[in-house]
């Protein structure tokens, strides 16, 4: 493991924080043979700890808090979930939340600070701009997180016995050299698609056109969305660090707007891709007639896509499952009881071939799990804590809430009840804020389901029809140190031109037939060594 260094020092490393969200896939570690994993032949802890702790011992934690919460309650400690955690667990806990849209920038600051709380969620294994440079290895070498090997095989018998049982799941939330670092969150398997492309199917209806599957029928639709619906974005999307379509209409050209992994299991950075060109000059043409959004790079938050959707000014985007089709059609159909989106596949160049890659993401998310920080003097009641979120009763209520109050049985699942479902003040997000975690350290429950419209439901089987599984790059790959300092160099200044050549591209500010420079430049940046590092880590992440 390197060289240990004083956390201070970590302000300087800021600097070569690795890009945005772009560089999927970039988490950034040494590798080393160090902690084994949990015994596979121990049965779990058949003490573990009994609920509710008894203890005199408090906890700190730092982490965000849920925006729909933050509009009820400043503190997670004050919300029904929070007083219902201390209650069933024992344990009273401290919270510190960073201002919304400030959690790298006051993670930052907190790591430099040498004071650190007990437990911190935050991305410690998924790469990118809001990571840890260096990623979890480098975040144990330096002190700042504790490896969790013999935590986790002695007091956490929840956690331990679905890593026992759970081999890939195993595999993801490990450092190359077998350090756990975090408490996952754990996404059931019907979680695992929730964002794609939607389109008004009202106005499709009307206009006597089907749910469009190709690129070219996409292009009829828009211009009939255009011209006889006088829609002045067509097709528009958010923007943040780059154009939110991820990769559908990219895809269609068998590349993607990221790293991927081609059919031979090599990992690629699409836009330099020949093909990359095709989907470029694609998005040109619609840009040029305008049926993609004149203003796409100025769609920096949600108010500025609901406005264009719910004035109709636009007719299709790409967008979350609840979040956005399930908020969308709550607010649309109130205004117009007609109002309706559903979901359209991923589209493809030609009818009846299968999308190359769409949204699929992983049962581990980095984004969303809490390390325990090397200053913790309670580490052993931390990790008992945090425990609780994956045995049956807590999961029940970081998913559910509180039995009889905002769930119930009902034929043995629990179904939320109609104060959080017909709610006369608060959509269902809001009220689900207040009683459950939406996103943390939990095994996330295959029976809750946020969906208050069939269409999300079938948006989900719409959406996962792709090749995604075989071409997205997991973000929890772990380069080495040394890689990881060439990755921090390399990465942010590649992506900032991909992203300001791609926008110029776009809308015409730069010809089409200067690609071929663009690529050459990026090649001169070093895009050659960041794919050979994630191929690298990739190919060490698939022995584990």
């Amino acid at each position: 493991m390197g060289k240990y260094v004083n956390k201070k020092s970590y302000g300087m490393a800021l600097s070569f924080v690795v890009a945005s969200s772009v560089i999927v896939g970039c988490s950034t570690q040494e590798t080393g043979k160090s902690s084994a994993s949990p015994k596979a032949s121990a049965a779990p802890t058949a003490a573990g700890a009994v609920y509710p702790i008894s203890t005199q011992q408090s906890l700190t934690s730092w982490e965000g808090i849920d925006t729909n919460l933050a509009s009820f309650v400043p503190n997670l400690a004050e919300s029904p979930f929070g007083q219902q955690l201390e209650k069933e667990t024992g344990v009273k806990v401290k919270y510190t939340h960073p201002a919304d849209g400030q959690s790298k920038e006051q993670f930052n600051l907190l790591i430099a600070s040498n004071k650190l709380p007990d437990v911190i969620e935050y991305n410690w294994g998924g790469g990118g701009a809001a990571a840890y440079p260096g990623g979890p290895e480098k975040a144990i070498a330096d002190k700042v997180i504790l490896p969790l090997n013999a935590l986790i095989d002695k007091q956490a018998p929840n956690l331990k016995k679905l890593l026992q049982q759970d081999k890939e799941l195993d595999k993801m939330i490990k450092t190359d050299s077998g350090n756990y670092y975090a408490f996952p969150m754990i996404r059931p398997d019907n979680g695992l698609v929730f964002r794609g492309p939607m389109i008004r199917k009202d106005w499709l209806d009307e206009l006597n056109l089907k749910v469009p599957q190709t690129i070219d029928e996409w292009y009829t639709v828009l211009k009939a969305f255009k011209e006889k619906k006088g829609a002045s974005a067509p097709f528009t999307a958010l923007y943040s660090n780059e154009l939110n379509i991820q990769d559908a209409f990219i895809g269609a050209f068998k590349t993607a707007n990221r790293f991927y992994i081609d059919d031979q299991g090599k990992v690629k950075y699409g836009p330099i891709d020949p093909q990359f060109k095709d989907a470029l000059t694609l998005l040109r043409k619609w840009y040029a007639e305008g049926l993609l959004d004149k203003d796409f790079a100025l769609n920096t938050d949600s108010k500025a896509l609901d406005n264009k959707l719910m004035s109709d000014s636009a007719g299709a985007t790409i967008g979350l499952l609840s979040g956005g089709m399930g908020r969308w059609m709550d607010t649309g159909k109130k205004k117009n009881p007609k109002f309706q989106l559903v979901a359209a596949p991923y589209p493809t160049l030609k009818q009846g071939e299968r999308a190359f890659i769409g949204q699929r993401d992983f049962k581990y998310n980095p984004a969303a799990s809490k390390a325990v920080s090397g200053d913790s003097k309670n580490a052993e009641l931390a990790v008992k804590w945090l425990d609780y979120a994956y045995g049956e009763k807590g999961s029940l209520l970081f998913n559910f809430g509180i039995e009889g109050d905002s769930y119930k049985m009902v034929n043995n699942v629990p179904t939320f009840t109609e104060k959080i479902t017909k709610n006369e003040k608060f959509n269902l997000q809001q009220m689900v804020s207040q009683y459950t975690k939406p996103n943390g350290p939990f095994l996330g429950d295959a029976r809750k389901s946020f969906n208050t419209f069939k269409e999300q439901d079938e948006a989900i089987k719409i959406w996962g029809e792709t090749d995604a599984v075989k071409h997205v790059l997991p973000l929890f790959i772990t380069p080495t140190v040394e890689e990881s300092k060439e990755l921090a160099k390399l990465n942010t200044a590649i992506s900032s031109y991909k992203e300001e050549m791609f926008v110029k591209f776009v809308m015409g500010k730069e010809p089409i037939e200067k690609f071929d420079e663009y690529v050459s430049r990026i090649k001169e940046m070093g895009i050659d060594k960041v794919v050979k590092i994630n191929q690298d880590a990739l190919d060490r992440y698939n022995k584990r």
